[in-house]
């Protein structure tokens, strides 16, 4: 049994393209090479690919395969309980594929995880209000697990009011922020800009920025 104060942690991102699948295979892969039990879980999937008759997440597999981890169909189901193929907000891929996104399947499917393993890392879709179906966001799947949250931002112009934004929002919503990983998502020099979003996020946001990731192609 894990000796950890809750099952696991939820990344987000201030926007899509952020490079949530890079900080969450990063992490996983740091916590098994510790010696833990940790997996990933992607609850919604959109922009899927066909493979053998049946819908593949590819966050969870470039994920999957960061972590050298080979789950068998139970668990790879639990870990990614809603694929959609078309690449769009989860609330249109599922209304195309005439389903309904359920919290309550997600928080099974997190629970039989934790069940089994002990730590789970979540990884959300989109940024903090993309809507799962005509009523509830993403922020609602974060209310309803109660995990801490890791949000991932990108590094250069523009981050400080997405990230304070999103922080603003989080917050508001009673959960627990971990800290900021600062990701640059595109090419480029590190230079002022990003070491001043730096400074100002962990300022005004009064909160740590607990890595900056430099850009990689893969």
């Amino acid at each position: 049994m894990s000796s950890k104060p809750y099952p696991g942690l939820f990344i987000t991102g201030t926007d899509t393209g952020v490079g949530k699948t890079h900080v969450a295979a990063a992490l996983v892969t740091v916590l098994r090479s510790a010696g833990e039990d940790a997996v990933p879980m992607k609850p919604v999937q959109t922009g899927c690919v066909s493979r053998g008759g049946r819908l593949v997440a590819p966050d969870l597999v470039r994920c999957l395969k960061r972590c050298r981890l080979k789950p068998d169909s139970a668990s790879l189901a639990d870990m990614a309980p809603y694929c959609f193929k078309p690449a769009c907000s989860p609330h249109l891929a599922a209304e195309r594929a005439g389903v309904r996104i359920s919290l309550p399947v997600v928080m099974r499917a997190f629970r039989r995880l934790s069940q089994a393993h002990e730590f789970v890392v979540v990884e959300g879709a989109g940024g903090i209000l993309v809507p799962l179906n005509s009523k509830q966001t993403m922020l609602d799947l974060m209310v309803c697990l109660k995990l801490p949250v890791v949000l991932v931002a990108r590094s250069g112009l523009g981050t400080i009011n997405h990230t304070l934004l999103s922080l603003r929002t989080l917050r508001h919503a009673g959960l627990e922020v971990l800290g900021v990983v600062m990701n640059q998502a595109t090419p480029g020099r590190w230079g002022r800009i990003e070491q001043d979003n730096l400074r100002t996020v962990e300022k005004l946001g009064a909160v740590r920025v607990l890595a900056c990731l430099r850009y990689q192609a893969e």
